[in-house]
């Protein structure tokens, strides 16, 4: 496969490197002078424009400014000079692919949002504007894959996608706490290093809060123990729209036995201890 790399910041060398390493043919361009250099011994190629990298590929992987203005332009170039079945991925960290091709074909053209550094972290943000084809979608889902990421598809543009928004709803509290005088940053880090983190590398929110509930699951959790947390974000809770959750919950989880997913959650959480050298794993 054929696969031009759009900009060769931290994001756009990370890919490369991934890229290269599934031994697809991969060209470079950026503005940079010291392109050369930054790209080490990666058995890529450089490009002298944008043109020239996106001749004849298959996927274009764009990871230039977080700005409107340089997206909207750009993307035009790919839709207009790139072959006509090449997918046109945007690194975009937090603008919607629907604000700069509103006036171009935006068909191809779809977020997939990595976390840093791709060529580590396995997620992959899969984000659709409205005039993305399925086909595309799909492609996008195989391509990611193909190079053993998790790509994870978002049906509804949201300013920051998933990732970023929970990240940043955590830093804001996290911030608040430390500026109440509550904790410093080096205990809140240990906070969620040795517990949250650890939980959540293993199952994540939803499915930590189904296992919360016991073999009462997410609905036990959220009618009876989630009332008291009342005390931390007072108001009136929303009863119809608690059931849909729940029953979202539900239909995720709700196939498998307590017993056996709270198993494979302490599998999990003995593996990653017993990685940082922590735990009795026997």
């Amino acid at each position: 496969m054929k696969i031009a790399v759009i900009g060769a910041g931290t994001i756009g060398l990370s890919w490369a490197a991934l890229f290269a390493a599934h031994g697809h043919e991969v060209r470079v361009s950026d503005p940079r002078p010291d392109l050369a250099e930054a790209l080490g011994g990666l058995d890529v190629q450089i490009a002298g424009s944008v043109g020239e990298a996106v001749r004849d590929v298959d996927v274009v992987q764009e990871n230039g400014p977080e700005r409107v203005d340089f997206k909207r332009e750009l993307f035009a170039r790919l839709v207009a000079e790139a072959p006509a079945h090449a997918l046109l991925l945007s690194s975009s960290s937090a603008i919607p692919s629907s604000e700069f091709t509103a006036d171009i074909d935006g068909s191809r053209v779809l977020i997939g949002h990595p976390f840093n550094p791709p060529h580590i972290m396995p997620l992959v943000e899969v984000v659709p504007n409205p005039r993305t084809n399925e086909e595309a979608v799909r492609e996008a889902v195989e391509f990611y894959r193909s190079l053993g990421r998790v790509p994870v598809v978002e049906r509804k543009e949201v300013p920051g996608f998933v990732g970023n928004r929970l990240q940043n709803a955590l830093q804001r509290e996290a911030i608040h706490l430390v500026q109440e005088g509550v904790v410093d940053p080096a205990g809140l880090d240990e906070v969620v290093v040795n517990s949250l983190g650890l939980r959540w590398a293993a199952v994540g929110p939803f499915l930590g809060a189904h296992l919360g509930g016991g073999p009462g699951g997410y609905r036990h959790l959220a009618t009876h123990i989630g009332a008291s947390m009342q005390r931390i974000t007072p108001g009136q809770p929303d009863p119809a729209a608690t059931e849909r959750v729940i029953a979202a919950v539900e239909k995720a989880y709700g196939d498998k036995a307590y017993t056996e997913l709270a198993a494979e959650r302490d599998r999990k959480q003995l593996a990653i201890l017993a990685a940082r050298g922590q735990g009795d794993t026997e």
